[in-house]
């Protein structure tokens, strides 16, 4: 396995790239692929600036503004013009694009909808037509185009892996295992974004060490300091100077599980603190989530902010942020919150107990076991923090401190060397 941490080489990297614009074609001579071969024996590192700029295929299952989208279009506007990027989204879904200016991705329509060897042929022929340096490939439910890769033999591929829907939460299912297995062998790297999907990439998808690469999300942690989050959000949601806002950041979907985040907030208000919610983001969740905060005691203290482009008025907003998910690896938005200098009440899923800092793992509660309920578990840990401004500010410091431990930098530098090694080795 291939560890990418924090404080790794590959932070020396410069992402800019050299801005031209025509294609590689040729990668016997001193090419961006030469490059990559002779630094091979070394692994990551020693990887030569292309000459030409490299084409990206990106296969998303679907392209909407979550995490995986979201840091690929963190790595589209920080690696330049040294790629050239294009996203297929199989469900035709490309909110995330949103978030670029206008030209800055090219958007390829998906094929129709088919079962999987339909599919594969129909990729089969993007590939054939677009001749990409490299494909990108996210999560189960870009499967088929790993498949295609492979049929094809080449070009390059990563498969990246963020996580799993809410019928895999708690147990993998054995034909994804058993599809994983027979289309990985594809990719130059699986790039895995926790310790846990590592875990799980070598003993339940038989990948070889060497090939798995850890490379945890990076966020640039001055865009959320206290001074950049000041807003007016707290007034616009009717917040009193002694209101306690606890919030989440996210799309509204069922593995998110904001239900049981109101839960824990009905019964923090029911003990008298001073509790509002904010919400951030829309899915297929909302209508239901909005009968929910319509209840006593919840009702008149739910505010539903929508989808936000920028998220960072309402960390600004919030107090405590709060992640109660049936699933996660490492997600974004906790990152975020440790940034903007937010304690955290915490399901522990994926590396959660992991990413927040010692002082606040006691407010990260297991998904399982028996005794309390674990809404009334996570309602605890909010009425003390709610009635501790003494320990919020505590924490808020040690969270400022570690999100300095997931550098942006280094990831940009890294997913650059993945990018210009996978394109170098074709099959």
């Amino acid at each position: 396995m291939r560890c990418i941490g924090t404080n790794s080489a590959a932070a020396k990297g410069d992402p800019r790239g050299s801005g031209r614009r025509s294609r590689p074609r040729d990668r016997t001579g001193r090419s961006a692929a030469a490059g990559a071969r002779a630094g091979a024996g070394g692994g990551l590192s020693s990887i030569a600036p292309p000459p030409m700029s490299l084409a990206v295929l990106h296969v998303f299952p679907t392209f909407a503004a979550a995490g995986s989208q979201r840091r690929t279009v963190d790595l589209v506007a920080g690696l330049g013009d040294e790629f050239r990027h294009a996203v297929l989204a199989l469900d035709g879904v490309t909110g995330a694009a949103s978030l670029l200016p206008a030209g800055t991705l090219e958007i390829v329509p998906p094929p129709p909808k088919a079962g999987t060897p339909a599919t594969v042929r129909r990729l089969l022929r993007v590939l054939a037509e677009r001749r990409p340096d490299l494909v990108c490939t996210y999560n189960f439910g870009a499967v088929d185009a790993l498949l295609a890769a492979r049929l094809r033999g080449g070009p390059g591929a990563l498969h990246h892996e963020d996580g799993f829907h809410p019928d895999e939460a708690q147990g993998r299912k054995r034909r994804r295992a058993w599809l994983r297995r027979l289309a990985l062998p594809a990719a130059q790297h699986v790039v895995v974004v926790s310790r846990t999907l590592e875990r799980i990439a070598r003993t339940e998808w038989h990948q070889p060490a060497e090939r798995v690469v850890y490379v945890p999300n990076g966020i640039d942690p001055a865009r959320f300091e206290r001074a950049a989050l000041h807003s007016g959000m707290r007034a616009q949601i009717g917040c009193l100077p002694t209101d306690v806002v606890v919030g989440c950041v996210g799309h509204l979907r069922p593995e998110k599980n904001v239900a049981r985040l109101f839960a824990a907030a009905a019964a923090a208000i029911d003990a008298g603190a001073p509790v509002r919610v904010l919400v951030v983001g829309d899915g297929n969740e909302r209508a239901a989530l909005e009968h929910l905060a319509a209840q006593p005691p919840l009702a008149g203290r739910v505010h539903f902010a929508g989808h936000l482009a920028d998220p960072r008025s309402a960390y600004g907003a919030m107090d405590i942020f709060a992640l109660t998910s049936d699933t996660e690896q490492m997600p974004i938005a906790l990152l975020e919150a440790l940034a903007a200098g937010l304690p955290a009440i915490a399901t522990d899923v994926g590396d959660v107990r992991e990413m927040v800092p010692a002082a606040g793992k006691e407010f990260v509660e297991a998904l399982g076991g028996a005794g309390e309920p674990l809404a009334q578990r996570l309602a605890r840990g909010l009425l003390r923090l709610a009635r501790d401004p003494k320990l919020r500010a505590r924490l808020a410091a040690a969270a400022r401190i570690r999100a300095l431990d997931y550098d942006r930098t280094t990831m940009l530098a890294t997913y650059r060397r993945l990018y210009l090694e996978s394109a170098a080795r074709t099959r």
